[in-house]
């Protein structure tokens, strides 16, 4: 019996979903395992050392589904735990900071440039060296808005108060004169619209999850792992939180993608 082999795609809650997405409608032969360590959540405020720890027992869990390629879709564990994961196992690995710099930096017309994302993303400086590498003299400023993941986690991304807290949160950046905004957290897009309304028409947000998709396919393409089956993918979705939450988040925001597929909805202790 022939198992199609999957994209794994992993992230500290429902943030990775934004690529997952982007997956989905970019390469909708292609089958995903997603795991969501919504019990851990956020990554943010916890040592690289303590992210890397979470990220290899997700991926040791994932493994044992032979999956063909392993994405690492949120930036504070791509940050901590990219190169070590990608030395540990034989499929390819990639994160989501490198496919949001090239984008950044093919976006931007006044080679300035805002990221914001979690503590650890930002003190990291992964985004700062990412873009730098593909563009020496871009100027790059950077805000961490711990604020924003335990919205989108509780759901709460379209609430009334969702808007304050995003305003609030951006208030530093917002006052420099970059013409485009790195969303470095994969949970941010679900805030799309609310960064876009807070920030002004003037600056252009750029989530890593159209060109990660892009990535993904040259790769997979490179290596002659494109599926070219004909029936329709069955994804499977792992969290360790609570599975309702994470259900009806993912059910939302995946919308018509995801009642076009068979789902199996699954909850883990790692």
């Amino acid at each position: 019996m022939f198992v199609q082999q999957a994209i794994a795609i992993l992230d500290s809650g429902v943030g990775g979903l934004t690529v997952a997405k982007e997956v989905m409608r970019q390469l909708p032969r292609e089958k995903i395992i997603y795991f969501g360590d919504t019990a851990r959540a956020p990554y943010g405020p916890r040592t690289p050392e303590e992210v890397r720890l979470f990220t290899e027992q997700i991926v040791d869990y994932l493994l044992q589904y032979n999956p063909k390629m392993i994405v690492i879709a949120c930036n504070t564990a791509t940050a901590a735990a990219l190169d070590y994961i990608s030395a540990k196992v034989s499929v390819p690995v990639i994160g989501v900071i490198h496919p949001g710099a090239r984008a950044a930096i093919s976006a931007t017309k006044t080679g300035h440039v805002g990221v914001i994302g979690t503590v650890g993303t930002i003190k990291s400086g992964a985004y700062t060296a990412a873009l730098k590498q593909l563009s020496p003299f871009v100027e790059v400023e950077s805000q961490a808005c711990p604020e924003l993941v335990p919205l989108v986690e509780h759901g709460l991304f379209r609430s009334p108060e969702s808007f304050d807290v995003v305003r609030d949160s951006l208030d530093g950046i917002k006052q420099t004169t970059m013409d485009c905004l790195i969303l470095g957290c994969t949970h941010y897009p679900f805030l799309m619209d609310t960064i876009q309304q807070v920030m002004g028409p003037g600056v252009k947000l750029i989530s890593s999850a159209d060109e990660t998709a892009r990535e993904i396919s040259t790769i997979l393409y490179d290596k002659g792992k494109l599926s070219n089956g004909e029936e329709t993918p069955v994804h499977q979705f792992f969290c360790t939180g609570d599975a309702e939450m994470f259900q009806s988040i993912a059910t939302e925001w995946l919308g018509e993608q995801i009642k076009r597929t068979a789902v199996v909805w699954q909850i883990t202790k790692l």
